[in-house]
């Protein structure tokens, strides 16, 4: 974990992304990323020279296939063990998108619903900074999900402030590599919860992910190459402040 926190320390100090007497939600899904990304902020906290809290938020989706939903007990554990409140909010998104609607495309309603949830609650308690799980890896198949299927040289931002919200997006995990999570995750024991989603594993960014993977096996390096373009571009907003680097490999 203590590679996983230097990471984010640095992109945390590229992007200016925490300011003093930030109150941060943390969206947990219970997957291993977000569930680093709140184990990290919170011993970030401890240090950092701006003085920020942290606090935890999950969505429950709702009940699957007859179920009673995902258990998030040992995540309000965790979060405990971090002295870090948390909240869990109820939903019937999944009831709605695959019960009523039968998307066949779901994804992007899904995302949309999600975050409208999300950043209802924030609004509620006052909060309007939110750390979200996306890593290195994300950011390299976006770029290309948008090159593919939108014939666009685009990517998610860094640090996005929300207009119509007023809600500024941070993903400080951006110089990890999902491997390095995954590993970072299983050696601190945290408790990952099963996704039950019925389109995981089948979404383009899936077929994406699988490709990007064959082509840096073919073109060692082909990863941090993008993250590198994206950079130096720079797309909007990913230009590092008052510096230009190239971020770690990921791992």
């Amino acid at each position: 974990m203590n590679k996983i926190l230097s990471y984010v320390r640095r992109c945390v100090e590229d992007y200016d992304m925490i300011q003093p007497g930030d109150r941060i939600a943390v969206g947990v899904s219970g997957g291993k990323d977000s569930l680093t990304l709140l184990a990290a902020l919170a011993r970030l906290r401890s240090f950092y020279p701006k003085p920020f809290t942290v606090e935890a938020f999950t969505l429950d989706m709702g009940h699957v296939d007859g179920g009673t939903g995902m258990d998030f007990a040992p995540v309000a554990a965790l979060c405990r063990e971090l002295e870090v409140p948390f909240t869990l909010l109820p939903s019937e998104i999944h009831h709605i998108i695959f019960d009523l609607r039968r998307e066949k495309n779901p994804c992007s309603m899904c995302a949309k619903m999600r975050r409208g949830a999300l950043h209802n609650a924030l609004a509620e308690r006052g909060i309007r900074k939110i750390a979200l799980g996306h890593h290195f890896d994300d950011a390299v198949e976006t770029f290309f999900l948008s090159l593919f299927y939108e014939g666009r040289i685009s990517c998610f931002q860094p640090v996005t402030h929300l207009d119509r919200t007023d809600i500024v997006q941070i993903r400080p995990l951006l110089y990890c590599g999902e491997g390095m999570i995954r590993g970072a995750a299983a050696r601190a024991g945290l408790p990952v919860v099963f996704n039950p989603c019925p389109a995981d594993g089948t979404t383009k960014r899936q077929e994406v992910k699988d490709l990007i993977r064959d082509l840096d096996r073919q073109y060692p390096g082909l990863k941090s190459r993008v993250m590198g373009a994206m950079q130096r571009l720079p797309l909007p907003e990913w230009a590092p402040a008052g510096r230009r680097r190239t971020p770690p490999p990921g791992g």
